[in-house]
C-alpha cells in the first residue's frame, strides 16, 4: 500500500505504472536511436578539412613535379642548343668542311663527318707545327753559325788593321787553289780507276778499300809535294 493510501493493486494505479514505463521506454528508445543516428551520421559525413588539406598537398606535389619536369626540359634544350652550336662552329673554323664532298653531294654534313674532318685537320696542324718547329731548330742553328763566323771574320778584320803590312809575303789565294786543284784532280784519278758504282754494297767496299790505300798520309804527302813542285815549274 503506497503513501497516499493507494493500493499496488489498484486497477487504476496499475494504468498509471504502465503507462509511466512505456512512456519511459519510448523516450530512451528515441534517444538511442538518435545517438545512433548522430554517431552513424557523423561517420558518413566526410572530413572536409582533412579532404582539403589532401587536395592541397596533391597540387603541391604535382606543381612540383611540373617544376621539375619544366626545369629538366630547360636544361636539356639547353644541352643541346650547346651541341649544334659547337658543331656549326666547327663548319665554320674547319677548312675541309666547307669544301664540297662529292660522295655526300648537297647534303648536310653529319656530325660524324664533322668530327672525323676536325680531327684529320688537328691531326694535319700537329704535323705542321712539327715541321715548322724542326725548320725554327734548323734557322736557329744557322744563325748561331753565322754569328760565329761574324765574329771570326771582325777578329780577322781588326787583326788586319792593327797591322796592314803583315800577310804580304803570304801566298795568294790563287796559288791556294791550284795547289788544291791539283791534289784533288790527283786522288779523283785514283778514286776513279779504284771505286766500282755498280751498288751501293760495292761502292761500300771499294771507298774504304780506297781509303786504306791512297789516303794513307805518306801517300798525301808524296801527292803534295808532287803539285807543288809542278806549280813552281809553271811559276818558274
Amino acid at each position: 500500500m503506497t503513501e497516499s493510501g493507494a493500493s499496488p493493486e489498484d486497477p487504476w494505479v496499475k494504468a498509471s505504472l504502465v503507462g509511466l514505463f512505456v512512456e519511459s521506454t519510448r523516450k530512451g528508445s528515441v534517444v538511442s536511436r538518435a545517438n545512433s543516428i548522430g554517431s552513424t551520421s557523423a561517420s558518413s559525413v566526410p572530413n572536409t578539412d582533412d579532404e582539403d588539406s589532401d587536395y592541397h598537398q596533391e597540387a603541391y606535389k604535382e606543381s612540383y613535379k611540373d617544376r621539375r619536369r619544366r626545369a629538366h626540359t630547360q636544361a636539356e634544350q639547353k644541352r643541346r642548343d650547346a651541341i649544334k652550336r659547337g658543331y656549326d662552329d666547327l663548319q665554320t673554323i674547319v677548312p675541309t668542311c666547307q669544301q664540297q664532298d662529292f660522295s655526300i653531294g648537297s647534303q648536310k654534313l653529319s656530325k660524324a663527318i664533322v668530327l672525323q674532318k676536325t680531327i684529320d685537320y688537328i691531326q694535319f696542324l700537329h704535323k705542321e707545327k712539327k715541321k715548322q718547329e724542326e725548320e725554327v731548330s734548323t734557322l736557329r742553328k744557322d744563325v748561331t753559325a753565322l754569328k760565329i763566323m761574324k765574329v771570326n771574320y771582325e777578329q780577322i778584320v781588326k787583326a788586319h788593321q792593327d797591322n796592314p803590312h803583315e800577310g804580304e809575303d803570304q801566298v795568294s789565294d790563287q796559288v791556294k787553289f791550284n795547289v788544291f786543284q791539283g791534289i784533288m784532280d790527283s786522288l779523283f784519278q785514283s778514286f776513279n780507276a779504284s771505286i766500282s758504282v755498280t751498288s751501293f754494297q760495292e761502292l761500300s767496299a771499294c771507298v774504304f778499300s780506297w781509303i786504306e790505300e791512297h789516303c794513307k798520309p805518306q801517300t798525301l804527302r808524296e801527292i803534295v809535294i808532287g803539285v807543288l813542285h809542278q806549280l813552281k815549274n809553271q811559276l818558274y
